[in-house]
């Protein structure tokens, strides 16, 4: 068994109104008439009110090559990741702080910069961690992997159950942004990502972290994946000389009313839960369609994600790390014992993750 005992997140430094980046966009683009009325409506019917980057504006008015992009990755993630470990060690769900070298198996996940070594190895030295501290860095999972990272630190920790894993997950979404791209993928981009970093905190059954929840805690009882055959199309990245260019396809919420729903049936079926029985899903708010898709296939209260609604209405979709920010809302509510939720994400692949909780 595997408890998540903390979180922590990260907010990027510059925040800015939806109507403020849409009023950039459409100067850094020049466009017709035609366009303007066929893709700014994208900006207006987002569900977004904020969204946090690591830049000003200023910085996205002109073009910037893959070099001084994945730079200023390497050095605003490491310095994003640790800050949401601090806040994630020093939380107001543990009695008292948990010391970075106490540490003992870190799972990095990221999906918007390149680095080798991986940011997770300059952590190591920034936070103070024992340098016998396990790596496990995770690149490509893009928005399914905040929930992914918590899957595999709870397989890790079944085989390891004194010992405990700190989950981080950081993402620079809005430095994809592409000038020369016209695609309505890039404009879906420019209106729905935000930048930010999480970090969760998972301690075996044994370990002895767990004496220092001051909170009822989410026990992770299983964990599941599913991968939809020759759908590698349907989101990602595609590697330019100017960086990441963003893949969506108009197909995602038709496969979240499909693949996605029969993934959780599946684990409905497989735990003996039902949905109803759950009194909020800790979704990725991938976009309003996702959200809206969720709750019609499943036939939801909109109430069961209020707080995916919020993150997004918030942060737009930071990728890996937004299911961490509607995670830490629901932690800091300690929720009371017995109470079961899901976890989860979806994300290139085409991947489905989901987790079960059970508050103890």
């Amino acid at each position: 068994m595997a408890y998540i005992i903390s979180c922590g997140i990260k907010e990027a430094n510059h925040s800015y109104s939806q109507q403020e980046v849409q009023h950039f966009v459409e100067k850094v683009f020049p466009m017709s008439f035609l366009e303007k009325k066929r893709l700014m409506p994208i900006f207006e019917n987002a569900a977004i009110d904020f969204r946090q980057f690591a830049c000003p504006l200023d910085w996205f008015k002109h073009a910037h090559d893959l070099q001084e992009v994945n730079e200023l990755y390497q050095e605003t993630s490491l310095k994003y990741s640790e800050e949401a470990v601090q806040n994630c060690l020093t939380s107001n769900l543990l009695k008292e702080r948990i010391e970075a070298a106490e540490i003992e198996h870190v799972i990095f996940v990221s999906s918007t910069g390149i680095s080798t070594p991986t940011i997770d190895a300059y952590l190591i030295d920034r936070l103070g961690m024992n340098e016998y501290v396990k790596r496990t860095p995770i690149f490509g999972l893009g928005c399914a992997g905040g929930t992914s990272g918590v899957a595999k630190a709870f397989e890790w920790l079944k085989g390891n159950p004194a010992s405990n894993v700190l989950v981080i997950a950081v993402e620079l979404c809005s430095l994809t942004f592409q000038h020369n791209d016209r695609s309505v993928s890039n404009f879906v981009g420019a209106a729905l990502f935000g930048d930010g970093a999480s970090a969760v905190l998972l301690a075996g059954e044994n370990s002895p972290l767990l004496r220092k929840a001051s909170v009822s805690l989410p026990r992770v009882v299983e964990a599941s994946t599913k991968t939809k055959p020759h759908s590698q199309s349907v989101m990602g990245w595609k590697v330019v000389n100017t960086g990441f260019e963003v893949i969506f396809k108009k197909s995602i919420p038709k496969l979240v009313r499909t693949f996605w729903k029969e993934h959780v049936d599946y684990c409905l079926t497989r735990s003996g839960w039902k949905i109803e029985d759950i009194p909020f899903v800790i979704a990725h708010p991938g976009g309003k369609k996702v959200l809206e898709s969720y709750l019609e296939c499943l036939d939801l209260n909109p109430a069961v994600l209020e707080h995916s609604r919020n993150v997004l209405k918030e942060h737009g979709n930071m990728s890996s790390s937004t299911v961490h920010f509607v995670l830490e809302k629901v932690l800091h509510e300690n929720q009371p014992p017995g109470t079961r939720s899901l976890m989860t994400s979806l994300g290139p692949g085409f991947t489905s993750e989901v987790v079960h909780l059970e508050w103890m």
